[in-house]
């Protein structure tokens, strides 16, 4: 720390506030006394162990217009100076504040981090300019309160320096003397009823008040906290009542009110003037407290009515509420027993998550939530996907009658036929019949041999020849039976799968060879292959749809008849084969046709049904 200040402001420090200024006023006339005393005020009320201010020069470098502590000459430039000077050209570019931590190993037993607090700023003659401060502390919020103040002092230096305008400098200065020796007198207290009641005195003594209160937003409401001189005051006090009326007056309005209200005034100033005429006649003047844009306190001051507020005595008090009011709000937050403290942050985030602010993002949250909570309660039809395949349960092979050569095809595969009636090819019957005509002339022959030895009375001769007359009919019989089976005629109604002969017109053929295969469409089922991690779930009776490759958009409906208790492996997986009956059938099915079946087998929660792979992968990679 720096011999002007510490970690707690004590009473001290308002005698040094007071040098500080003094040696402002008395610098006059020379700008880099000016600067580095202006420097030394600046890390008075930042709390900041040294500071800079750094300009871009005419040949483009950047140039040291004034450094707190002051360095010998010759001495090297302290660590933070020299990364302040590397920084400087970007925050001149981009004119935003920056905070960051100083690159360098801290001293042996010394726990608190370095940080540079770097941030634009205005000089009158030269232009843009870098401020830069070096912060030594551990503790998150004295670098934010430190930070906030240090922009505050920049800011208000640059407001001053433009309201001004032709004014002489030694009035600005006396208003900054004022406002920061409000500062200086909050300052030196630790706490916040302490720190309330240091910055009304001040501000009434200083501004000749009868009165100076500060009220804070607690829930839909504001609460007096301090008074100007009294130290104890009652909640149901009439004065009480009325002083926080105006202040929530001034709240709910967000502006600055003074009454009585002049005519051209464009808000109202109803409460004020209530509190004027009570306990007056009084000049009112109440101004609202702000962090990060939104109004969380109200300053109500009370004069008598001949003494009005002046613009510039206005506009000096706005300049100490400013600097004051981080002071004060980080007080009333940190100062407070652990339940309020809860209570606060609890309604602070009810207030985010529910209030009229950030709508998209809550309603994205609220889907989200919803979305969760649906696939986490809901339940949903589980089914099973397998791969399958059409198969017939039985089919009827119609074989060549006897030996011959296709003389005609009636039929080809995938039409359907009639049982006995539909003629499904014929063979060639011209050799039959040659045989035919020979075994008839063979057997009349042998009849009229018989005849011979009848009539010679040779008996055993003529026995002999009724015999192989007998088999000459014999043979007649066979052949004209080959002959009527030469037409090939379906034995059942049915779809015929296999006998795709229209191009062997006059191949020949064997006794036995099967031509033609013909399927019923009622035995038509389906093996479906089901995986192993889902064949725990399958049982019969189960129920399904199954959808094949070429018509999609009809869905069969089936049931399970039988689970096969044995694994096979198909296409290097593991698969149970599952046998169902189809509950329906359509004149396109074929055996053969294969497709995709879901067996509905209960309803699980919906993320169950969503997670169920990565759940299972990971339970056999950690053996869970």
């Amino acid at each position: 720390m720096n011999p002007v200040q510490n970690d707690q402001f004590g009473e001290h420090d308002s005698s040094t506030a007071s040098d500080l200024l003094q040696r402002l006023d008395r610098s006059d006339g020379n700008p880099a006394q000016f600067w580095a005393n202006m420097l030394a005020t600046l890390c008075f009320l930042g709390q900041a162990d040294g500071g800079s201010i750094f300009y871009s020069s005419q040949q483009g470098r950047v140039d040291v217009l004034a450094v707190y502590p002051e360095f010998e000459k010759g001495a090297t430039p302290p660590a933070w100076l020299l990364q302040s000077a590397e920084s400087a050209p970007h925050i001149l570019a981009k004119g935003t504040v920056v905070v960051k931590p100083l690159m360098d190993s801290p001293t042996h037993g010394h726990s608190a981090q370095k940080r540079l607090v770097m941030m634009p700023m205005k000089v009158p003659d030269i232009g843009k300019a870098v401020a830069a401060f070096l912060i030594v502390t551990d503790d998150k919020a004295i670098l934010e309160a430190s930070s906030m103040r240090l922009q505050l002092s920049v800011n208000m230096i640059g407001y001053i320096q433009a309201a001004l305008g032709q004014q002489t400098r030694q009035g600005g200065l006396k208003r900054l003397q004022q406002a920061m020796e409000t500062l200086s007198a909050t300052n030196s207290q630790g706490r916040f009823v302490g720190a309330a009641m240091a910055f009304c005195n001040e501000i009434a003594s200083r501004w000749q008040c009868e009165r100076a209160s500060v009220g804070f937003l607690e829930g839909k409401y504001v609460r007096l906290k301090a008074m100007s001189h009294t130290e104890d005051f009652g909640r149901k006090m009439k004065v009480v009542q009325d002083i926080e009326s105006a202040m929530e007056e001034c709240l709910d309005q967000d502006v600055e009110i003074l009454g009585p209200a002049s005519d051209q005034a464009t808000y109202v100033s109803r409460a004020a003037g209530e509190l004027s005429r009570r306990h007056g006649p009084l000049t009112i003047l109440s101004l609202p407290l702000r962090r990060d844009g939104e109004t969380v306190a109200v300053l109500t001051l009370e004069r008598q009515a001949g003494n009005t507020f002046n613009p510039e005595e206005i506009e000096t008090i706005r300049l100490a509420c400013e600097l004051c009011t981080a002071r004060l709000i980080n007080l009333y937050e940190h100062n407070r027993w652990i339940g309020a403290k809860i209570a606060s942050k609890t309604h602070n985030l009810m207030a985010g998550l529910l209030g009229p602010k950030h709508t998209l993002a809550k309603v994205i949250v609220v889907l989200f939530l919803a979305a969760l909570l649906f696939l986490i309660f809901a339940r949903g039809q589980f089914r099973a996907e397998a791969p399958f395949v059409l198969e017939a349960t039985y089919q009827q092979v119609v074989p060549a009658p006897f030996d011959g050569y296709i003389k005609g095809v009636e039929v080809e595969v995938g039409e359907e036929v009639e049982g006995n009636s539909s003629t499904l090819a014929t063979l060639d019957t011209a050799e039959l019949r040659l045989k035919l005509a020979a075994a008839k002339a063979e057997k009349a022959g042998y009849l009229k041999q018989a005849s011979a030895a009848m009539r010679d009375n040779e008996t055993a001769q003529a026995q002999i020849a009724q015999a192989n007359a007998d088999k000459a009919d014999a043979q007649i019989d066979l052949l004209n039976f080959q002959i009527s089976q030469s037409a090939l005629v379906s034995p059942m109604s049915g779809i015929v799968v296999k006998g795709d002969l229209k191009r062997q017109i006059g191949a020949p053929v064997k006794t036995g060879d099967i031509l033609f295969e013909v399927c019923p469409l009622e035995s038509l089922r389906a093996q479906l292959m089901v995986p192993e991690d889902l064949i725990l779930y399958i049982e019969t009776g189960d129920e399904g749809k199954l959808a094949t490759a070429s018509y999609p958009g009809k869905p069969i409906r089936f049931v399970v008849e039988r689970v096969n208790p044995m694994a096979e492996t198909i296409k290097q997986r593991n698969v149970f084969k599952v046998r169902v009956r189809l509950l329906e059938t359509f004149p396109w099915m074929r055996p053969g046709m294969e497709g995709v079946a879901k067996v509905s087998v209960g309803k699980r929660r919906y993320i169950w049904i969503w997670t169920r792979k990565v759940t299972n992968w990971i339970r056999m990679k950690l053996w869970l």
